[in-house]
């Protein structure tokens, strides 16, 4: 049976108190690291209900909380810390974890692939014909170990990230940093709590490692809760159907051409591509739709990040917050919302995968960050409040409707 549990439920189903309680109930028998997206999160709710963990201190690591933590694993400690952290793990974290007897639960997926900014087909040309690096099954390897980076400081980089043993070169021209995959080999078990990991790049990157992974899902059970059969079928989405105004009306196709939708609309190319009058369309739709929608504190929306200030605007501008926004309850009293975006997964990134015959499901990925944003809203109260949305994406409103509908063709494994 694989190490790897993905305890896929839906949002307020119950997993972080299932991680609370497991972790109150072996604290004393397990050694624990939890890893939460936010520093609030942890403060204001891990560590409430856990007060045995440990949270990495930079004070205490002489500068570097990276440098705590390791003192930390040393001293056998439980340990909560943040995504960011957790995205530091070098070889040195590996020696130190290696039959520690260490369970991990990991608060929602973490950034585990990234290209490397900066660095040219030249660069790695460069690199490559200066015998600093070669590539094996499209893994880079450094070389030369005199170099000092003095030359230029993103070859240090690449010389660090190479000799953790975590750079691969994509096309000859694009070097992707990825989290250490056989960190996920020296836990007693790992937990990751998410919904529809199907659609998510890690999911894709274990795919790629060869990591095995199977689904739990959460119920409460008494006063407590614990890990059912993964079944998504008795998830209860068409209560919400009601629950979720979906705006529908000529907002959401004026501020196309002609009325007419070219490409892949509101999606970061398009943004790219549109023309001022276009961008202007979009943010008087906006106003128009929150004007009549009450008060700005209870407003959220969100789009690409360098559209956040050309499409603001009074009565909305202050209830901006990130497509990628997860696991927090700091929204939870907002009930009109805004999504103004068309969700695909960087083309690069795809062909990376693709090009190791992983498949990418960019349906699914649309609809878990869509269904994540949402749930920051009302809907994700104790008892869940009506809230209204404006998604002027046809494809992004479409796959919210297959999903309150239980429509599963988008959605098989």
């Amino acid at each position: 049976m694989s190490k790897v549990t993905v305890i896929d439920s839906i949002m307020g189903s119950g997993k972080t108190s299932w991680a609370k309680e497991y972790m109150n109930k072996n604290q004393k028998v397990k050694r624990f690291i939890y890893v939460s997206p936010y520093l609030d999160e942890i403060e204001n709710n891990i560590l409430k209900d856990c007060p045995f963990l440990v949270q990495p201190d930079e004070k205490r690591g002489k500068g570097s909380k990276l440098k705590h933590f390791k003192e930390l694993l040393v001293n056998g400690e439980s340990i909560v810390t943040t995504h960011a952290l957790f995205t530091l793990f070098d070889n040195e974290v590996i020696e130190l974890l290696k039959d520690a007897g260490y369970t991990l639960i990991l608060d929602e997926v973490a950034n585990v692939i990234e290209m490397l900014d900066k660095v040219t087909k030249h660069d790695i040309e460069i690199l490559l014909n200066s015998n600093k690096i070669e590539v094996k099954d499209r893994k880079v390897i450094w070389l030369d170990e005199s170099y000092d980076g003095v030359f230029d400081s993103r070859y240090a980089n690449i010389k660090y990230h190479a000799q953790q043993g975590n750079l691969y070169l994509h096309k000859n021209s694009i070097l992707f940093w990825t989290f250490p995959a056989k960190v996920f080999d020296l836990f007693e078990e790992t937990y990751i709590l998410t919904y529809l990991f199907d659609g998510q790049i890690q999911r894709y990157y274990y795919d790629l490692f060869n990591i095995e992974y199977t689904y739990k899902s959460v119920e409460k059970m008494g006063k407590g809760y614990c890990l059912v059969d993964y079944n998504p079928y008795t998830e209860g989405r068409r209560k919400y159907r009601s629950l979720i105004n979906i705006y529908e009306g000529e907002l959401n196709i004026n501020y196309v051409k002609d009325g007419k939708v070219k490409g892949n609309e509101l999606s970061s190319n398009w943004f790219r591509n549109a023309d001022k009058k276009t961008l202007e369309r979009l943010k008087k739709n906006l106003y128009a739709y929150f004007r009549k929608r009450g008060k700005s504190k209870d407003v959220i929306w969100t789009t690409m990040k360098e559209m956040r200030f050309k499409l603001r605007g009074k009565g909305y501008t202050k209830g901006f917050i990130s497509l990628n926004t997860r696991a927090t309850n700091k929204y939870q009293d907002t009930h009109n919302l805004a999504y103004v975006y068309n969700r695909y997964m960087n083309p690069i990134e795809k062909a990376f995968f693709d090009d190791a015959g992983v498949r990418v499901n960019e349906d699914l990925l649309a609809v878990s960050d869509l269904l994540q944003w949402i749930w920051r809203s009302a809907i994700r109260k104790h008892e869940p409040e009506p809230i209204n949305i404006y998604i002027p994406s046809l494809r992004m409103r479409t796959l919210l409707y297959q999903w309150l509908n239980n429509e599963e063709v988008k959605f098989k494994k």
